[in-house]
């Protein structure tokens, strides 16, 4: 019982592989396209490229712009730091 069942998932695995048809192989000669297939290939080139330079060219973004400042960074003058006195007496 357990080989019919066994042969019965083999064949029923079989069905969705042999339905992909026939899937040409690397040294098999691509098939020659319609002149009307070629024109339609043609025009839908054309179409592509011409979208393409309908675009606007963007300048670089700097995602950073806004938060950076254009002058350099100034040197922070230090002042003395101020002695913390406690009224404890006792010294930390």
């Amino acid at each position: 019982m357990k080989v019919l069942c066994a042969a019965a998932m083999i064949a029923l695995l079989g069905g969705p592989a042999h339905a992909q048809g026939a899937v040409p192989g690397y040294g098999e000669p691509a098939k020659d396209k319609s002149p009307q297939e070629k024109a339609s290939e043609r025009d839908a080139e054309k179409a592509y490229q011409r979208s393409l330079n309908s675009i606007p060219e963007k300048a670089a973004s700097d995602p950073w712009g806004a938060v950076r400042s254009e002058s350099p960074p100034k040197a922070a003058a230090k002042s003395p730091a101020a002695k913390k006195t406690t009224t404890s007496g006792n010294p930390n």
